[in-house]
């Protein structure tokens, strides 16, 4: 627990020094919802299952499932991804 506080203080402390948000040090995943049309994400860790019906993206955080009509891969880099289509759910799933 102490050694949770610790990190949690260290990236505050970094953020606050490099005037960063502090999900942005800690490596959180970051999402962008245009209307339901687009999906931005950052800090993935790649993708789990694919379709043009629903896609399934690993992050630190969890995966994240994307549901929704004629979905696709828009843009994909080693960190970002753009979905696209009619973007109907975005929920995380437990494992």
């Amino acid at each position: 627990m102490e050694k949770k506080r610790e990190q949690g203080g260290i990236l505050s402390s970094v953020a606050e020094l490099f005037d960063l948000p502090p999900d942005v040090v800690a490596g959180l995943p970051r999402l962008e919802l245009v209307g339901n049309r687009q999906l931005y994400l950052e800090h993935h860790t790649g993708l789990l299952a694919y379709s043009d019906t629903q896609i399934d993206v690993n992050t630190n955080f969890g995966v994240l499932r994307i549901r929704g009509q004629r979905l696709t891969l828009v843009a994909m880099t080693g960190e970002e991804l753009r979905i696209g289509g009619s973007i109907d759910a975005v929920e995380w799933v437990s494992c």
